[in-house]
């Protein structure tokens, strides 16, 4: 059981009571905070469903952050996300792959996401040779797209870390098909 309570809808008042994604543990623990459970859903969908951003891109992206975080939570919600916009079974074993310093079947454009990626969140940093092969591949809107996403990824797993928030059982199933490396030693 994480740290806060999962809120059910009859927790909440009338008017927060359309929270979008309530069924998640993440926006049922953040819903503690109506008004920001909102916002936070209402930034997923824009990221899944309104950017012009490579849905491919974006999952990549968002699956590197879970994956070098080691967050179960993020890593299997969004495998399941990432299956759906058609991502391969092959692209999700990339990550691994890339994470190690191997080559794998991605495109540059999707290699270098990966990178970025991994130095955003391992270093706070993104490094100019990363920045500028972004730029040279994706427009302002889509580049701003792609480092609020991974910023905001970021974010929330370390939110779900502090709240212990519970992986759906459901969701499970990908943890045995595309394990996580074991976390670091402290």
């Amino acid at each position: 059981m994480g740290r806060l309570r999962y809120l059910e809808q009859a927790d909440l008042a009338a008017e927060d009571q359309d929270i979008p994604r309530l069924k998640s543990n993440i926006t049922r623990a953040v819903a503690h905070s109506p008004r920001l459970a909102r916002l936070v859903a209402l930034r997923g969908m824009y990221l899944r469903h309104e950017s012009g951003l490579s849905a491919r891109l974006r999952e990549l992206a968002i699956l590197q952050v879970g994956y070098s975080t080691r967050s179960a939570y993020e890593w299997a919600h969004h495998i399941d996300v990432a299956l759906s916009f058609g991502l391969s079974e092959e692209d999700i074993r990339a990550i691994g792959l890339e994470t190690e310093g191997k080559s794998s079947h991605l495109e540059p454009l999707a290699s270098t996401v990966l990178a970025a990626t991994r130095s955003l969140t391992d270093n706070l940093v993104l490094p100019q040779h990363l920045f500028d092969a972004l730029t040279a591949e994706l427009s302002n809107e889509h580049l701003v797209d792609l480092l609020v996403a991974i910023g905001e990824y970021n974010g929330l797993v370390r939110v779900m870390a502090a709240i212990e928030i519970d992986l759906e059982p459901e969701y499970i199933k990908y943890l045995d098909r595309f394990p996580l490396p074991a976390k670091h030693a402290a």
